[in-house]
């Protein structure tokens, strides 16, 4: 064999051992992998392959390590990468490398020439924030953090939560199998004795094997205020006949162990469900999902506990909050506020903390600033009280991946205000007597009908719910078998004068009970102020505003129809009056079907003189009594009524039938 043949034998062995680790790099990445991926794209890379660079620079975006991509995104758009892309996370890795002023060029060069319309709509939206990154800078406040030196290691440790003087994180601090999606150990759920920032090391114990399973990753905890229901992110066992998602699960601190945990039915199919978080009064779940019909990457939705002690009603937090980044580790405080982090609002780079408000009806969104937020990744947000708390951060300077910070707020004009409003269902009982009615679905609204929050009464009838300064309200209060209640509520003028405010906690009380009638077919109940010009049937403007509550009732009960009658007195022949009567009360269908009340559910009836409520009338206040307008139910859909009442049939029981969710 001569030189030449030797030295060409030579580059097809090289060549075919780079086509090998590309394909093996291929098959990681597409597996999820993304360590392994990495190891071999980064044996078989050409600074001239736009692809393979631009999958390594993804590898390492999807192992959280998108300030080692920078280099790859660069080489990938020099290499004629077609993958637009490209343009967008390569300005976010110079954004998390502090290189802000490449980052707005590359962005301001490819909105010139991009045509991928979902990409240049997040050039766009990425330029816009970095322009707003010199206030957030310059922005005024009195934090000071502190890197929680005696828990932290080289490993990581992040998602903290305090609960009776313990404080709860997740670690890979004791090494052990790889994960291959990230290169790093798998993680477990660790609990620790401590007073505030003072950590006691010795009583650092792992949780549980029945919560901790081996080569599994464990995510973020919460849990109940009396710390006996746990709620928990799991996935991510790396193996091919594993799941690939994350899922939340619940378990019970019962006789001394926890049970076996179970997957909340919340989970969506095929998604990434985590970073749960409880309300402090346990009966709202604030979550992370990249579930289908979301913004973009993770979003942050809401589930409600209801009286069965089930998990219903996932919503998403809407646009004032979710991006198409990401939204992720939610957290809801006794401040009102929601604090969570995001890549999708103007920040440093990376996942910073921010602050929603809401005041007015409307979410005004704060970023924490420096030094709660920094250009790597700050998240996880628990507060201790409202001006002390813990937090985590990748950021330089730490001791190793992910790190436990405290931190202080010494702002001198903290304050913090509560409105809560608070109140009973009631109805009466057969003795005319007004009591308690448990087992009510409390429903609070805003102005545009959309629904903040709900609770379900128990046996003493009590709801409570937080409202927000100067907002308007619709308190709605549903149960089977009674008239669904509406009641206008508003904190519109009521807001505590902050300059009066001498304690850093304010609480301000409102009260509004809610009286539910029962559905009796037959009944007829009268409707007030429904008056007629004389010899005439066409609704007058008082009597709309009146017909107006009939149809909010109509509307909130669909499972009653109704027979509306009009009554005269005896003043006039018996012809007349039923002739009258009867064009009033098909006047009077009309209208309410004008306001969308379906026909079939009414019926018109006109009972002249026929049914007396004063039969020898004398005075005009006796014949006033007699001329009436009145409805009622005529057929109640029961079993309508009990399916609209039962929400989705759910596996999980979040809480026994003995147990509340304090």
């Amino acid at each position: 064999m001569t030189f030449v043949n030797k030295l060409l034998y030579v580059f097809l062995i090289i060549a075919l051992a780079a086509c090998s680790a590309s394909k093996k790099a291929n098959k990681s990445f597409e597996s999820g992998e993304y360590s392994d991926a990495i190891y071999q794209y980064e044996k078989s890379i050409k600074p001239d392959d736009p692809e393979s660079n631009f999958l390594l620079a993804e590898a390492y975006r999807k192992s959280n390590r998108i300030q080692e991509a920078e280099p790859y995104y660069m080489a990938a758009i020099d290499a004629g990468i077609e993958d637009e892309s490209a343009y967008y996370y390569y300005a976010v890795a110079l954004k998390a490398n502090d290189d802000v002023e490449r980052a707005n060029k590359v962005l301001e060069n490819y909105l010139k020439k991009g045509q991928d319309e979902t990409v240049v709509a997040l050039a766009e939206r990425e330029l816009n924030n970095l322009g707003q990154l010199p206030d957030i800078e310059t922005r005024v406040n009195y934090f000071r953090v502190k890197n929680l030196e005696a828990l932290n290691t080289k490993y990581a440790e992040y998602s903290p939560f305090y609960s009776g003087g313990k404080l709860y994180f997740t670690s890979n601090r004791h090494g052990g199998k790889i994960y291959k999606g990230t290169g790093t150990p798998f993680t477990d759920i660790y609990v620790v004795n401590t007073r505030g920032a003072n950590v006691d090391i010795a009583t650092l114990e792992e949780l549980s094997p029945i919560v901790n399973e081996p080569n599994v990753n464990l995510g973020s905890i919460t849990m109940s205020k009396n710390g006996n229901t746990v709620i928990f992110a799991k996935g991510n066992s790396g193996k091919s006949s594993g799941s690939n998602e994350v899922n939340l699960f619940f378990t019970r601190f019962r006789n001394g162990t926890w049970q076996t945990p179970r997957p909340l039915s919340i989970n969506g199919q095929d998604s990434w469900d985590s970073t749960p978080s409880l309300s402090p009064d346990g009966t709202t779940l604030y979550f992370s999902s990249n579930r289908e019909g979301g913004f973009g990457g993770l979003d942050i939705y809401t589930a409600t506990l209801n009286r069965r002690g089930r998990w219903v009603d996932v919503r998403n937090m809407g646009e004032h909050i979710n991006t198409p980044g990401n939204e992720i580790f939610p957290y809801v405080g006794g401040t009102g506020k929601i604090y969570f982090s995001s890549d999708g609002w103007p920040g440093f780079g990376g996942l910073d903390i921010f602050e929603a408000t809401r005041e007015g009806g409307h979410i005004k969104l704060e970023n924490l600033g420096a030094p709660i937020n920094s250009n790597a990744d700050d998240f996880g947000l628990f507060l201790f009280n409202p001006s002390r708390g813990f937090f985590t951060s990748n950021r330089k300077g730490g001791k190793g991946d992910d790190d436990l910070y405290t931190f202080v707020n010494d702002d001198p004009d903290l304050k913090i205000v509560n409105y809560w409003l608070s109140g009973v269902t009631q109805t009466h009982d057969d003795n005319g007597t007004l009591g308690p009615l448990s087992n009510t679905k409390v429903i609070l609204r805003d102005k545009d009908n959309q629904i903040i929050d709900e609770k379900f009464t128990q046996v003493d009838g009590k709801y409570r719910f937080r409202v927000f300064s100067e907002e308007t309200y619709y308190l709605v209060a549903e149960k089977e078998d009674y008239f669904t209640t509406r009641i206008d509520f508003s904190t519109v003028g009521k807001s505590a004068n902050r300059e009066d405010l001498v304690e850093m906690i304010t609480n301000v009380e409102f009260n509004v009970d809610l009286p539910l009638d029962k559905i009796v077919v037959d009944k007829p109940i009268v409707l007030n102020n429904i008056y007629y010009d004389l010899n005439k049937a066409n609704i007058k403007e008082e009597a709309a505003a009146e017909l107006d509550k009939l149809v909010t009732l109509m509307k909130d009960n669909p499972t009653i129809n109704i027979e509306l009658s009009s009554h005269t007195d005896v003043r006039s022949s018996h012809d007349y009056n039923m002739n009258l009567s009867q064009r009033r009360a098909q006047s009077a269908v009309n209208y309410l079907a004008s306001q969308g009340i379906e026909g079939r559910r009414m019926i018109a009836k006109g009972y002249g003189e026929t049914k007396l409520i004063v039969k020898d009338a004398k005075t005009e206040e006796e014949h006033q009594v007699n001329r009436r307008t009145e409805f009622k139910v005529t057929k109640y859909n029961k079993k309508f009524a009990k399916q609209l009442a039962e929400d989705a049939d759910e596996t999980d029981r979040f809480f026994d039938d003995d147990e509340d969710s304090q």
